[in-house]
């Protein structure tokens, strides 16, 4: 990489940085690496469940019903809205590794502010702003994930990035399983959520100290949304603003919303539509919500293998049908054991949506965190 006319100043500075840091980036080996992005997206799914895993609790506590509910969920997701629209630049600026770090701390605090407003002031508006900050923060936090796996994947030159999101999933799991318990047995809502934002906490302390910056990715100090980029195409910029005009990445973009919406739809509302759809209890909300992200996880730790046997486009039309079956199947039951089945199905047919987008959209090393931020 050295031989690039462009090369000099951002290495120069690298190599300033591994110098004042206790541990160089040349002394991480790769597998150190990857175990550490695994740890990442961990705590990634950890951190979610935690309180998703909760939501007909929140209700409970906040005395709302669905429709006020829904609004409350939301301030979560125009909070990942607005992170996830500057996310392109924050990363390219920061670098991956000091955007987690600082979308982790927001993370933390806008969990902790819910559990709180749920807990101790039972105020609707408390929880709204920690809910708008937890999405702040891990909108990017996803973003700057995405970029460290797509840069080791590369490093390993095998396709990793569903077994990454598998990880998520492997902690939505934990998370879920975590749950259910604290609400059988009465937990409140703070408590179950400050333990394990403890256990996160050490773990992603942990996994950011075995990291690498993600090389060519990504240059700190780049003025704007801007990557130089050389390639077979030549040498010269590459902006957010041009990876909004491929069609590809756009297209990308699209198919992910999709999947994004059938798992996240899944993730808000199977725990409180089968307490209220179902007639089930809070413990069987909480098993459902579990059931699906052992589903997620399932396909996600299978699927690597699919890929690379089948390739992404057949794997994900299957992918898809199963998806829309589950969803469906699960909307319309009036029986609840077909309810748990279809949720499975759901789940196992939205699992690899994410990261084959996430990995499509980072192809190409030089324009990965741009086309990342907008898909």
């Amino acid at each position: 990489m050295s031989d690039r006319p462009w090369s000099g100043s951002i290495h120069s500075q690298a190599h300033q940085r591994e110098r004042s840091s206790p541990i160089s980036s040349h002394q991480i080996t790769t597998k150190s690496w990857f175990y550490s992005v695994l740890g990442i997206y961990l705590v990634s799914g950890l951190s979610i469940s935690a309180w998703l895993v909760r939501v007909p609790a929140i209700a409970q506590e906040l005395n709302l019903s669905a429709g006020p509910l829904g609004l409350l969920l939301l301030t979560q997701t125009v909070g990942a809205f607005l992170s996830v629209s500057a996310s392109g630049m924050v990363v390219m600026k920061l670098g991956a590794q000091k955007t987690l770090w600082l979308t982790f701390a927001l993370m933390m605090v806008g969990g902790l502010g819910l559990a709180v407003g749920v807990s101790f002031l039972h105020s609707v508006l408390v929880a709204g702003i920690g809910l708008g900050l937890f999405g702040l923060g891990q909108a990017t936090y996803s973003v700057g994930a995405n970029v460290q796996g797509a840069a080791v994947e590369r490093a390993l030159k095998k396709q990793r990035m569903p077994l990454m999101h598998g990880c998520f999933s492997i902690g939505t799991v934990i998370g879920s399983i975590v749950g259910t318990a604290m609400t059988a047995v009465g937990v409140s809502v703070f408590w179950h959520m400050l333990s394990v934002y403890i256990v996160a906490i050490i773990l992603v302390v942990l996994s950011l100290r075995n990291t690498r910056h993600e090389g060519e990715d990504i240059h700190p100090g780049t003025t704007g949304l801007m990557a130089i980029v050389s390639s077979d195409e030549g040498q010269g910029t590459f902006t957010i603003r041009h990876a909004w005009s491929e069609k590809r990445t756009v297209l990308l973009g699209i198919f992910v919303l999709g999947m994004a919406l059938a798992e996240g739809s899944a993730n808000d509302w199977v725990a409180l539509a089968l307490t209220d759809g179902y007639g089930a209890s809070a413990s069987v909300g909480a098993v459902g919500y579990g059931l699906f992200v052992a589903a997620m996880t399932t396909g996600r730790l299978l699927g690597t293998g699919l890929l690379n046997m089948y390739g992404r486009v057949a794997v994900m039309r299957v992918a898809c049908i199963l998806a829309v079956i589950g969803l469906g199947t699960f909307v319309v039951s009036p029986w609840i054991g077909l309810g748990m089945v279809a949720i499975f199905v759901w789940g196992t047919g939205a699992a690899l949506g994410f990261p084959v987008g996430m990995s499509a959209a980072a192809d190409d090393p030089f324009r990965a965190s741009a086309r990342v931020s907008v898909v």
